[in-house]
């Protein structure tokens, strides 16, 4: 904002409190006694087909409140978030006290206005005021009314600002209301049962991110807000629960970027009795299900182009979609061998750490080089079982695990694997996670001595995932940032040094 801007604001704003000053002397300022009888956008709607004579012959009092987004002499245009109506206050029709309160008001002012419902010459259906209250004085000037909250940092700063003044960020929230309820819905619909974990743990595990620490006075006992809750979910699987599914708030104290939040809100679900093919199966009839309740529609808009949700995703292993995407790899041998590997990642000119293993490696270059061309939607399996420490190895090839991810976009959108039941395999993975921390790897896994002996009791075979809901979200609604979805995402200080 320039210091002309910002002159001009406060400018206004003392003369908003001048304003208020006068009604607090009335002693009318910021009462709670308006109860509305329907909402703004509501009423427009049950009298649209309402004409002029139709309207007279009912003459049927109505009660309205909303902030004020227009105002043009006599007409006042309100909307409470549903959609606006217009209110008519003719200062020879109202009290003198309604009258003079008629010169207090602004815009963004909060109002309540009881009347009769008319149609205006131009055909307006319009509340003719009786009587008039205002409920809360807006201080502070709202956006210019043609560009809105313009502003894109400042959007996510006051979100409460963009709500008021860009109808299509309430439209947006709103889709992510029905994104959350569809996705509910399908869940119970097929017999999995919604259940609550600890997000507060003493050991944070189930996946590999560096957590919040904080501290448990009570206790005095070092503690973690939850990277994951899926070694709790699982706990439930063993105490006989088939099928649980949970949609959670998640912490991971990573960077923020448009796909990365430092919180944000991931489905798990778990079902005994299945493998990670039934849960690629599943997983594609879910986002159809939810794109068609919450969008009507299986084809989405992405930035420009076009994804189909419909029919089978493509499904291909991690080495072939190097060896697919990556022009400079033509032969399978030059991804076999940590000598190769290395030799592969130099020529793609993939960053890597010379003390990383095989399995490290390739997954390296794929994230670095792979994962960003993938647009339409894609199953990547076939992952080394040193960076899966928690999936079933693959019954042939116990090198790799039983494991996808699923890509949609250039980003990950969710992961599933066929869950490690077998305790002394779990035991020695998460020796092997603790040994990685203690060499400096800060996202590296603890090691968990109570799901250990969750296991030893009997955990049957079963399929889990994790689908990152934000993300999902954004793709649903075309939005390029994380931040555009998260009501309050988080951000730097303003100022901030």
């Amino acid at each position: 904002m320039s210091a002309q801007d910002s002159d001009s604001e406060h400018r206004l704003t003392a003369e908003r409190r001048r304003k208020l000053a006068l009604l607090r002397k009335r002693g009318g300022a910021y009462p709670n006694d308006f109860r509305p009888s329907g909402g703004t956008g509501e009423v427009s709607e049950n009298y649209a087909e309402h004409d002029a004579a139709s309207l007279r012959t009912e003459m049927q009092q109505v009660s309205l409140a909303g902030r004020i987004i227009r105002m043009r002499g006599p007409f006042v245009v309100i909307d409470d978030g549903s959609g606006p109506i217009q209110l008519y206050l003719d200062k020879r029709q109202l009290a003198p006290e309604l009258a003079a309160l008629h010169k207090l008001l602004d815009l963004g002012d909060i109002v309540g206005a009881t009347g009769e419902l008319f149609r205006t010459g131009k055909g307006e259906l319009t509340l003719r005021v009786a009587e008039f209250s205002l409920l809360g004085k807006s201080l502070r000037p709202l956006p210019d009314k043609y560009r809105g909250l313009s502003d894109t940092e400042l959007r996510y700063r006051r979100r409460y600002v963009d709500l008021i003044a860009n109808p299509e960020t309430r439209r947006r929230f709103a889709l992510r209301s029905r994104i959350l309820r569809a996705i509910r819905g399908y869940f119970e619909d097929r017999g999995f049962m919604e259940v609550e974990t600890p997000m507060l743990q003493l050991i944070p595990g189930g996946a590999a991110a560096r957590p919040f620490a904080t501290h448990h006075n009570s206790l005095d006992l070092p503690m973690y807000l939850r990277v994951a809750p899926e070694l709790y979910l699982k706990r439930l699987l063993v105490g006989g629960y088939g099928k649980v599914f949970e949609l959670n708030r998640n912490f991971r104290n990573e960077g923020l970027s448009p796909r990365h939040n430092p919180e944000f809100t991931m489905l798990e679900f778990y079902q005994a009795y299945a493998d990670y093919g039934d849960f690629m199966d599943l997983t594609e009839d879910l986002l159809r299900t939810v794109a068609r309740e919450a969008l009507g529609r299986t084809r989405i808009h992405w930035q420009g182009g076009e994804i189909d949700l419909t029919g089978e995703f493509r499904r291909l292993s991690l080495r072939e979609s190097v060896l697919e995407y990556c022009k400079n790899i033509t032969d399978p041998s030059q991804l076999a061998g940590l000598a190769n590997l290395r030799s592969a990642a130099t020529e793609l000119e993939v960053s890597f750490d010379p003390a990383w293993s095989e399995g490290k490696l390739l997954l390296e270059i794929f994230e670095q080089k792979v994962e960003p061309q993938l647009f339409n939607p894609t199953f990547i399996t076939g992952y080394p079982i040193e960076v899966s420490p928690l999936s079933r190895r693959n019954d042939e090839n116990p090198e790799i695990a039983d494991r996808f991810e699923l890509f949609i976009a250039g980003q990950e959108i969710a992961n599933g694997f066929s869950e490690l039941n077998d305790p002394e395999d779990q035991a020695e993975r998460f020796r092997a996670q603790v040994a990685k921390r203690e060499s400096g790897d800060r996202e590296a896994m603890y090691f968990d001595g109570d799901y250990i002996t969750a296991l030893e009791y009997g955990m049957p075979p079963a399929a889990g995932e994790g689908l990152g809901v934000d993300r999902l979200v954004m793709l649903l609604t075309d939005s390029p940032s994380i931040k555009d979805v998260l009501l309050f995402p988080h951000m730097r200080p303003e100022h901030a040094g």
